[in-house]
């Protein structure tokens, strides 16, 4: 078992993502990047380090390298620049200079935090991505965007900066709560919504192997969704066009996120989010009630919540034109003009978030 898909960047092959089912071809993969006698340093957190910072450092370490380990504490309120002023002082501190190399070894938060700090720190050094979520395997380590929260704003502040390999090791999905591991379906039933319906109603049929983390149905839902994300961002590495629609559900989604003060995982917003830009839909007639409905379902198989209490929508629309997405004073909203195909509006208004948002917000 071992897949490899070669991504782009700007017409020339940037980097690989090789999907394995353990760590032993780390060493092999970061090897053909031609970086020895360096420093390396593994960024983990608080939750992961823990289970997989030695295996990662000690498949490292057969590569010449000398390998170091920072972990700050675990979760969204830490994606913020004050955890990278500390990362920017370990590696200060340890003299790493612009030939070295930093291992991002976590979920999103993980990898979003340490893409940035490589993008900035001597103005910009290489990286390497290690997604141990199922979320960041399909998402957040392909494509090269990277950021931090700013005062609560997620991902307001943040750069692109492509990594030189991003490897994924599916057994550690095995390690996950349930909970946290039904997240990483939001943005993998997102790629079936804007690109792929065959692949949407495959996610639907093959619901209970996934569920009961069949190895070869896992296999290949992460490689059709890195598939779906790998020609998106090559077609628009920098999202000045048709890589926004990777945002199906972000925009509204993101606010909620903020509102519930981040007490929901990042892929249940999303879902919340994609509910309320599917009812936008069914109202300007692009989709149908039951096609709207299928999807509902289809969230409820894979265990999201459909909606929230305690937050009020006015205040996630004010907060949503707040977001990094905003284009010329206007929400950019993307939705659908069939089950994977989708395109982007700018024209939505208020009224219509609203509408949308009522029964998501309760």
């Amino acid at each position: 078992m071992s897949k490899i898909i070669n991504v782009k960047y700007e017409g020339k092959t940037r980097y690989d993502i090789v999907i394995e089912s353990g760590f032993e071809k780390l060493a092999d993969a970061f090897n053909k990047l031609g970086i020895t006698g360096r420093k390396l340093c593994v960024i983990t957190d608080s939750n992961v380090g823990p289970l997989y910072a030695d295996d990662v450092k000690n498949e490292l370490e057969k590569t010449g390298n000398k390998v170091f380990e920072y972990t700050f504490n675990a979760g969204e309120v830490n994606k913020n620049l004050n955890t990278v002023q500390d990362v920017y002082e370990y590696l200060i501190n340890n003299h790493f200079d612009r030939n070295d190399c930093l291992v991002a070894l976590g979920g999103g938060v993980v990898g979003d935090l340490t893409g940035f700090c490589a993008a900035t720190y001597l103005r910009g050094i290489k990286f390497i991505q290690v997604p141990t979520s199922l979320l960041a395997q399909v998402d957040s380590s392909i494509g090269g965007k990277t950021g931090v929260d700013f005062r609560a704003y997620k991902n307001m502040v943040g750069a692109f900066h492509q990594p030189e390999l991003v490897y994924m090791n599916m057994s550690v999905l095995k390690s996950l709560g349930r909970r946290l591991f039904n997240s990483g379906f939001g943005e993998i039933i997102k790629h079936g919504l804007i690109k792929d319906k065959d692949y949407y109603v495959w996610l639907r049929e093959n619901v209970d192997k996934i569920k009961a983390l069949d190895t070869d149905a896992l296999e290949h839902m992460i490689y059709v969704s890195c598939n779906i994300k790998r020609e998106v961002v090559e077609n628009d590495p920098k999202e000045k066009g048709d890589r926004a629609l990777l945002n199906f559900g972000h925009t509204l989604g993101h606010a909620i996120e903020k509102e519930m003060n981040f007490s929901l995982y990042h892929g249940e917003c999303v879902v919340l989010g994609m509910i309320a830009a599917l009812n936008i839909c069914v109202s300007l007639g692009t989709i149908t009630k039951e096609e709207r409905d299928d999807a509902l379902e289809l969230f409820r198989l894979y265990e999201f919540p459909d909606y929230v209490t305690g937050i009020n929508i006015d205040d996630v629309i004010t907060v949503s034109k707040s977001d990094k997405k905003m284009d010329a004073g206007k929400v950019k909203f993307i939705l659908l003009k069939s089950i994977g195909d989708a395109y982007i509006d700018r024209n939505i208004s208020d009224e219509q978030m609203r509408e949308a948002l009522e029964g998501v917000i309760r």
